[in-house]
C-alpha cells in the first residue's frame, strides 16, 4: 500500500520576505493541515509584502493544490501582495496560469447572502399561500371527481377500490386495536388515580367512555391511518409520478384523480367510521381492564356505567369526526403523492410531508370540532 504524506501549508519569514511553504501530497478529499489559518494569515500581511511559494517538499498533487493556490492568489490580490510562483512544479504553475488567464464572470460565484428577517417572513408567507391554494385546488378536483362517481361517470377499476378497502380497513385492525386499547388503559389509569381520592372511582367508566367515543378513538385512529395509509398513498403515487405512469394516464385521456385518487379517498372515507366504531369498543375494553384490576369493579358494573354515560349523540358525533378525518388523511396523502418529483429522494419527501400534513389537518379539525360542538351544545 502506497503511503500518503500529510499535506500542509505554512507561512514563514525569510529575510525581508515571506515564504508560503507547501508540503506533502495534495489530493482531493484529503485534509490539509493549517489550510484556513494560512490563508487568513496570507490575506492579513501588510500591503506590498513579497511572498514566494516554496514547493520543494510537495509530493503527489491534483486539482486540490490548484484550488488552494487560486484561493491564495485571491487573498494576495485583495491585500495588494505579490505572489511569486516560480518555485512551483511546472505542471502546477501552468495549470494555475491557465486558470487565471480568463477572468471570473461577474455573478458566476454562488451568493451566500442571508435575506433579512422581513424578507424571510414574506417568502414563508408566500410559500404557505401557494401550498394552501394548491391544497384547495386539489380538494376541488376530488370533489368534482366524487360528483362524477355519484353520477356514474368516473373511470376507475372496481378492483382498485376493493384492494384499497382491504389495505386501509382489514389490514389496519391490529394496529388500531393496539393503539386504542392502550389509550383507553392510560385514560383509565390517570383518571383512577385522581377519582379514587374523592371516592368516585366508578366514574372512571364515564371518563373513558365519553373521551374515547367522542374524540380519542377517532383522533388516534386517524393519526394511525395518516402514518400508515396516508404515507402509503403518497409513496405509491409518488413512485407512479417518477415512473411517468401518471403522465401516461393523462396522455391516454384518463383523469388521474378519477383513476388513482378517487378509489383511495372512497376507501378511507368508508372504512374510517367502521374503524372508529371498532376503536370505541377496544378503548372501552382498555378502561375496563384498569377498572377490574385496579378498582375492583366487575366487568358488568363497569360496562353498565359506561352505557349510562354514553348517548347516541356522542357516538354519532365521533363517527362523523372519523369520517372527516379519513377524508383529510386520504386527500393529504394523495395530494403530496401527486406533487412528488421524479427522484427517489422526492418520493421520500412526499411520503414524509403526507404524514405531517395529515396529522396537522387532523389536529386542526379536532380543535375546530371541539369549538363548534361546544357552541352547538353537542
Amino acid at each position: 500500500m502506497t503511503s500518503v504524506a500529510q499535506s500542509a501549508a505554512a507561512l514563514r519569514r525569510s529575510g525581508e520576505g515571506t515564504v508560503l511553504v507547501l508540503a506533502g501530497d495534495w489530493r482531493l478529499g484529503e485534509p490539509v493541515a493549517d489550510r484556513e489559518s494560512t490563508l487568513e494569515a496570507l490575506g492579513a500581511l501588510p500591503r506590498g509584502t513579497d511572498v514566494s511559494v516554496d514547493g520543494a517538499a510537495l509530493g503527489a498533487w491534483d486539482s486540490a493544490l490548484i484550488a488552494f493556490l487560486m484561493q491564495a492568489v485571491e487573498a494576495t490580490q485583495r491585500g495588494g501582495i505579490s505572489l511569486d510562483t516560480a518555485e512551483l512544479p511546472d505542471g502546477a504553475r501552468k495549470l494555475l496560469a491557465l486558470a487565471l488567464a480568463v477572468p471570473e464572470k461577474a455573478g458566476a460565484r454562488r451568493s451566500h447572502r442571508v435575506p433579512p428577517f422581513v424578507e424571510r417572513v414574506g417568502q414563508t408567507a408566500g410559500e404557505i399561500a401557494r401550498e394552501a391554494n394548491g391544497f384547495v385546488t386539489f380538494v376541488g378536483d376530488v370533489t368534482l371527481s366524487l360528483g362524477r362517481f355519484v353520477t356514474g361517470r368516473a373511470r376507475f377499476r372496481k378492483s382498485d377500490l376493493g384492494l384499497a378497502v382491504q389495505q386501509v380497513g382489514i389490514d389496519a385492525l391490529g394496529v388500531v386495536a393496539l393503539i386504542n386499547f392502550l389509550v383507553g388503559l392510560i385514560l383509565a389509569f390517570v383518571g383512577a388515580a385522581q377519582l379514587q381520592a374523592f371516592g368516585a372511582a366508578i366514574f372512571v367508566a364515564n371518563l373513558v367512555g365519553i373521551a374515547v367515543v367522542r374524540d380519542m378513538a377517532a383522533i388516534m385512529t386517524a393519526i394511525v391511518m395518516a402514518g400508515r395509509s396516508g404515507a402509503a398513498f403518497a409513496a405509491s403515487l409518488g413512485t407512479m409520478q417518477s415512473n411517468q405512469e401518471i403522465d401516461a394516464l393523462r396522455t391516454a385521456g384518463i383523469s388521474p384523480i378519477d383513476y388513482l385518487v378517487l378509489p383511495r379517498v372512497i376507501a378511507l372515507v368508508l372504512m374510517m367510521p367502521l374503524l372508529a366504531l371498532f376503536a370505541d369498543a377496544v378503548g372501552v375494553m382498555g378502561g375496563a381492564v384498569v377498572g377490574m384490576v385496579m378498582l375492583d369493579l366487575s366487568a358488568t358494573r363497569y360496562l353498565e356505567q359506561t352505557r349510562e354515560a354514553l348517548t347516541m349523540g356522542y357516538l354519532l358525533g365521533g363517527l362523523f369526526k372519523a369520517t372527516v378525518y379519513g377524508a383529510l388523511v386520504a386527500i393529504a396523502g394523495c395530494w403530496r403523492g401527486m406533487l412528488s418529483g421524479r427522484t427517489a429522494a422526492a418520493v421520500g419527501q412526499a411520503t414524509t410531508s403526507a404524514v405531517v400534513v395529515g396529522i396537522l389537518l387532523i389536529i386542526s379539525a379536532a380543535g375546530l370540532f371541539a369549538v363548534v360542538f361546544y357552541v352547538l351544545g353537542l
